[in-house]
């Protein structure tokens, strides 16, 4: 039995330039994320966190190298479909993945493309937006709902596909704070819950805090794989990767560097009030 959700052994991408040259995006990548994990991918602009997620359900293939998703390669062109049914995927614009005129249609387009039954779709589209919380809003137009909102109809519309994994590029990058937190409660929610392998691909840090697991990419390598705690805990090395650290962890590193005895692994607001009312 696969243990593995997805899987990639070697893997190595070259992007073409509008010359001719080849560009390295991913350089020999090895990754495994297990059935039922949260793994947050962060790093800086162009260290190949995107492509590596368009990798995850076919959109790219590799140059070299393997990828599998839940045990099928993706060059297996007989199986893109199976692969793709299997982990969904949400990019950073929800209004690039909306297609209909009215909430729970635009959640029942996949299903419908998929040639499921009617009243599976019906059930698939009650259940979605229930899950994401948008249950109310099953009859308005998507252009007339907030960021979040939107984002978390798309969401919805991958879920009623019923995926058992979702990668998630960037799904907050176009939000205000309120959108954000509403989409990565979300997505919480769905990796708690519903046991849906997620992936969520960000540049905001607060964000990867309650993953199970966080790796940073700079220069298409892997260059730091842990716990949140473990990865947070090193700041100046993030920091020479051109990556931010949490708020609250930053000002524990700056109360630790001038003396304070404080845990410089807090990663959370109650975490800090907890360190502080101790002191």
């Amino acid at each position: 039995m696969v243990k593995e959700m997805l899987k990639t052994e070697d893997l190595v991408y070259y992007y073409k330039t509008p010359d001719g040259k080849q560009i390295k995006a991913l350089d020999h990548i090895n990754l495994k994320i297990g059935k039922g994990e949260f793994v947050a991918i962060i790093g800086p602009n162009g260290s190949g966190k995107s492509t590596l997620a368009k990798h995850f359900n076919g959109l790219l293939l590799p140059s070299e190298g393997e990828v599998y998703v839940k045990g099928i390669n993706t060059k297996d062109k007989n199986k893109i479909w199976e692969i793709r049914q299997t982990a969904g995927m949400v990019f950073q614009n929800p209004d690039n993945q909306i297609v209909a005129t009215v909430v729970e249609e635009d959640v029942a387009f996949g299903p419908e493309n998929l040639g499921i039954h009617p009243e599976e779709i019906r059930k698939r589209v009650d259940e979605a937006l229930d899950i994401v919380e948008m249950k109310e809003f099953h009859k308005h137009a998507p252009h007339l709902l907030s960021g979040g909102q939107k984002q978390r109809v798309a969401i919805a519309g991958v879920i009623a596909m019923r995926p058992e994994c979702i990668i998630l590029d960037e799904p907050t990058a176009m939000l205000d704070p309120s959108g954000r937190r509403e989409v990565i409660k979300t997505i919480e929610r769905l990796n708690k819950k519903e046991n849906i392998t997620v992936v969520l691909i960000t540049h905001f840090m607060e964000e990867v805090v309650n993953a199970d697991r966080v790796i940073v990419m700079s220069q298409g390598k892997i260059q730091m794989e842990g716990l949140p705690v473990e990865i947070f805990s090193k700041v100046e090395k993030l920091k020479s990767l051109g990556l931010d650290v949490p708020q609250i962890t930053e000002l524990a590193y700056c109360l630790k560097k001038k003396g304070v005895m404080i845990d410089k692994s807090i990663l959370t607001v109650e975490d800090m009030v907890m360190n502080l009312c101790r002191l």
